[in-house]
């Protein structure tokens, strides 16, 4: 069985560290819920690229433990970074799509209020909604056992969008009527690929037209219409592939 991993402040694995103690919420979660015990083997992360990978040395209480270092790891950067924006699906199907999408190998997710979603993310309702999207890509990068875990961006308005499209090496718009298949777009070598997933109502014709502007062809996947939140994850597995991050 892999070991499981765990997330760590970054000063923890700062240096050359031979022992590192895993308390708090981790260490709970740890303790009362995996019930590892000692010469147990576990991963500790910062979720930038850092991982220690160790054995369980002690378990101290309730709610921590001291883990005994055996290797250092970490993990590049990608040559190419891909990044979804995800338009707010109904429902749980947003988290459905942030879970999926991380444990593909996901960089970077970014909720888009686009003109025909239902869901609307304002005050209150807003702030639990992106905390609930960051916590389930935190959760699905630890099982897909990452050390590099995708952050989940503030929610983007249209223009906002244009804005991170013409900034990226490539970028395209997910479209049944999408002239070209994303499986045969030519990617970059190096550098950012941007990705519009639009709601369950698609993109409207006045987002297209500012998104051709900002540089983002549309591209469909296959000759089948899916889900808003199944669209990303299968977009980012094409993209795996062809930039051979799945190799």
């Amino acid at each position: 069985m892999t070991a499981p991993v765990f997330l760590v402040g970054p000063q923890a694995l700062d240096g050359s560290p031979a022992r590192v103690r895993l308390d708090g919420a981790e260490g709970r979660h740890a303790v009362a819920v995996r019930r590892l015990q000692a010469g147990e083997e576990i991963v500790l992360t910062d979720g930038a690229g850092r991982g220690a990978i160790g054995v369980v040395g002690e378990v101290t209480g309730k709610d921590a433990l001291t883990v005994e270092v055996r290797e250092l790891r970490t993990e590049p950067e990608p040559a190419v970074t891909v990044t979804v924006v995800q338009a707010l699906p109904k429902g749980d199907r947003g988290e459905l799509a942030v879970e999926t999408m991380t444990e593909a190998g996901v960089d970077a997710v970014v909720p888009w209020a686009a003109a025909r979603c239902v869901t609307q993310w304002r005050g209150e309702r807003g702030a639990k909604s992106l905390a609930k999207w960051r916590s389930t890509a935190r959760e699905a990068a630890k099982q897909a056992r990452r050390l590099r875990f995708p952050p989940v961006a503030e929610q983007v308005t249209t223009r906002q969008l244009c804005a991170l499209l013409a900034e990226a090496d490539f970028a395209a718009v997910l479209h049944e009527e999408g002239s070209a298949p994303l499986a045969g777009a030519e990617l970059p070598a190096t550098g950012s690929v941007v990705l519009v997933v639009g709601p369950e109502g698609g993109v409207a014709p006045e987002e297209l037209a500012l998104f051709a502007e900002a540089g983002a062809a549309s591209y469909r996947l296959g000759p089948t219409v899916l889900r808003t939140s199944t669209a990303g994850v299968a977009a980012v597995s094409v993209l795996m592939a062809r930039t051979c991050r799945w190799g």
